[in-house]
């Protein structure tokens, strides 16, 4: 296989199947192991970021870093890093076709192949640490396959309902599962149903539980945020979404519970959290504002920071999203705080159609070309922020679009 080819074929093994019955019998088969030390991320917002910060805490205080974080905006190498370098296409497609007979054997999903990958990848490399983020929930994703030094649970709120729960706390439950005997778990702020549940399984197996504190004296400027933790005062964030302060403050309090055994200077703190912007976190270039925000939680915490930006000027969105994401809430929200939305979809069998919008195409508009849609936002209101949110996939793509054409 080529990488062309590689990827195709990872494509058509996408599988919206959630158990570990045929991964755990493809691990056992090929006698499968990771023993690394690694941090355990999972939460409905917030893991992303907070891996991210706490891998720039990490490289600035020396570590090599080993990274696995889902989804990829561009390609699959993105999600396996040491340091900020990417797997190489060809240590991918050597380690798959080493395997590639289990691996069809046992019907494995592209998710659980890239997963095996980046484990394989890790054990070979040796960094210092890793910094691994679930795919979804915990308890059966496929990256739970091995004894963290911390498992950190960012945030629980409905999602995934059909597979993870239909109440917050069967939700906790879900993510709970990435808590180990005797291994400390760190969590962020959270209702009090799941935090119920949490304690329950953390007591169980004698994890030491651990709460993020609370952050103070948050102020915001051109240049980003400052706030404080704990004893650091004046930490800088090169970002405009408040939301970071909260997953950053996680990632202090994580390196704070891992100085035994991995010691990190205020210096490499500061520096780590300053280090750069998080794309697609209220990401702003130029008159764009680019926003993963997914579902409601996210939108939440979007709109709180829309509702500061609108006051320079104007917001229009431009808005796309998965068929199974909860419209019915993130429309209503996000329209309190825009002057108006345009309903699009984009190349992706899960992306939302014309039809699936049906009840809102009455409210608002729909151009089913995204990119024209962006064009006639830019051209109607040159002045004006253009917001484009809905989803992840859907915001990295014209985050591409606008760096790679628009920009030239």
């Amino acid at each position: 296989m080529d990488e062309k080819e590689f990827f195709e074929y990872l494509e058509k093994r996408q599988t919206p199947r959630y158990e570990r019955v045929h991964f755990d019998a493809f691990l056992n088969k090929v006698g499968f192991s990771f023993n690394l030390p690694a941090i355990h991320i999972t939460g409905t917002n917030g893991k992303g970021a907070t891996l991210n910060y706490l891998i720039s805490i990490y490289q600035c205080a020396g570590y090599r870093v080993g990274s696995y974080h889902s989804p990829y905006f561009y390609k699959p190498n993105e999600m396996t890093k040491i340091d900020d370098e990417e797997i190489d296409s060809g240590y991918m497609i050597s380690l798959f076709e080493k395997y590639r007979k289990q691996i069809e054997s046992f019907d494995l999903s592209s998710f659980e192949i890239l997963t095996f990958v980046a484990f394989s990848y890790f054990n070979e490399k040796k960094p210092d640490i890793c910094v691994i983020e679930v795919g979804m929930g915990g308890e059966i994703d496929a990256t739970n396959i091995f004894e963290p030094i911390l498992s950190i649970i960012t945030s629980v709120s409905l999602e995934h309902t059909g597979a993870l729960g239909r109440t917050v706390s069967e939700i906790a439950r879900s993510k709970g599962g990435i808590i180990k005997p005797y291994v400390p778990v760190l969590v962020g702020n959270i209702p009090d149903s799941a935090d119920i549940t949490l304690k329950e399984i953390a007591r169980k197996k004698e994890s030491p539980y651990h709460f993020v504190s609370r952050h103070h004296f948050v102020q915001t400027s051109n240049s980003g945020i400052d706030f404080a933790y704990g004893e650091y005062l004046n930490l800088h964030l090169n970002s405009h979404a408040l939301y970071q302060v909260k997953n950053a403050s996680l990632a202090v309090e994580a390196v704070t519970l891992l100085q035994a055994d991995f010691p990190v200077s205020e210096e490499a703190i500061r520096k780590g959290l300053a280090y750069g912007e998080i794309p697609l976190h209220v990401e702003t270039i130029d008159n764009f504002i680019l926003d993963g925000a997914h579902n409601p939680e996210a939108f939440e915490s979007l709109v709180s920071d829309l509702a500061r930006l609108e006051k320079d000027k104007p917001i229009h969105a431009l808005f796309a999203c998965f068929r199974d994401k909860n419209i019915n809430v993130e429309l209503p929200l996000l329209g309190t705080y825009v002057s108006d939305i345009t309903l699009t979809s984009f190349d992706h069998k899960r992306a939302r159609t014309e039809e699936e919008y049906f009840l809102y195409i009455g409210e608002y508009a729909y151009n089913g070309d995204w990119k024209k849609a962006l064009e006639l936002l830019m051209s109607a209101y040159p002045n004006d922020y253009i917001l484009v949110t809905g989803s992840i996939a859907f915001a990295a793509l014209v985050r591409k679009y606008i760096l790679e054409y628009l920009r030239k």
